[in-house]
């Protein structure tokens, strides 16, 4: 029900109601699950991440974070928030930001670092990327990574538009993926790779929600060159590493299951920012995974990516 007023008088405005769901054979089994009337934590509930996940926030031990040398200093990991902001960094180099240097640490979320005492300080909602600014009166805490995106556009004056309709279309496309992602990532990302068991119902439902994000993007790009306009900008560094890398098996092997590569314009976005040489090493900063040459744990100096990679530091012991 939703209330108004015209000429002095009160309206009522009634919504029909919403039909009840259908149930099928997909939805229901002989073991389906009846919730209780107060949920209550079981520590060992399965999945992937079951042993880090918990319905607390805070910290659970003592644990200072490292510091570099550099005003900005990064906590991360290579996941897709995490890559959004390393490649911004590393394009802010590129583009002679010299301001922009920083160093950044591994968070290792398996081992639970994001709940440490030092991580917690900078974020409390112990997710990555973090992110602590040195250079100014007062040092700054940034995180969720939307945010720092957004912080380091307007620190540096870069990869946002100065126009006000196109600034808007750049945000409204930044919000768009944090918005729509959650559902890529805890959503079907989580029922199709990391749960304890196949489930028809949820894996149906989200990869229907995924296939229309993608095809909103698909039909974004058919007009035009990236994401927000002709212009390379935080809206394409924010959506590239999730729903780009999706067009590939490098996110959750699901890019057949998807018919990803069906969306051409997606594909052909993909593979230009793919190409781009602050985006290769931004890719490779905090990674832990995968191919030695493209993991850099640490990043303290551009020089780092020739030097410090793990195949050259294993190779060197």
């Amino acid at each position: 029900m939703q209330s108004g007023s015209e000429n002095g008088k009160r309206s009522v405005f009634v919504f029909p109601a919403c039909p009840m769901p259908v149930k099928d054979d997909a939805m229901t089994d002989a073991s389906a699950y009846e919730p209780p009337k107060v949920w209550t934590w079981e520590r060992e509930s399965g999945g992937r991440f079951a042993s880090i996940n918990r319905p607390i926030a805070g910290a659970t031990h003592e644990q200072e974070l490292p510091r570099g040398k550099h005003p900005l200093q990064l906590y991360s990991l290579a996941t897709p928030n995490g890559v959004k902001v390393t490649v911004m960094l590393e394009e802010l180099l590129a583009a002679g930001h010299s301001g922009a240097e920083y160093d950044a640490y591994v968070i290792s979320i398996g081992d639970g670092d994001q709940f440490g005492s030092g991580f917690v300080a900078i974020n409390p909602n112990s997710k990555i990327p973090a992110l602590v600014d040195y250079s100014l009166p007062r040092p700054t805490r940034v995180f969720e990574s939307g945010a720092i995106l957004l912080y380091l556009a307007e620190k540096f004056g870069a990869f946002i538009p100065e126009d006000p309709s196109e600034r808007a279309e750049c945000l409204s496309w930044l919000f768009w993926q944090m918005g729509s992602a959650p559902y890529l990532g805890g959503g079907f990302g989580h029922f199709y790779a990391y749960a304890p068991s196949k489930l028809q119902y949820p894996i149906d439902r989200y990869t229907m929600e995924v296939k229309r994000q993608l095809d909103v993007l698909d039909r974004q790009l058919a007009e035009t060159r990236f994401v927000a306009g002709d212009d390379y900008t935080v809206a394409d560094m924010a959506i590239w590493p999730w729903y780009g890398v999706l067009t590939t098996d490098a996110l959750y092997g699901a890019a057949e299951f998807l018919a990803a590569t069906d969306y051409a314009n997606v594909v052909r976005w993909h593979d230009e920012i793919a190409a781009r040489d602050a985006v290769i090493r931004g890719r490779k900063v905090n990674r832990i995974r995968g191919p030695l040459e493209d993991q850099l744990h640490e990043r303290h100096d551009a020089s780092d990516f020739e030097f410090r990679t793990q195949d050259k530091l294993e190779t060197a012991e």
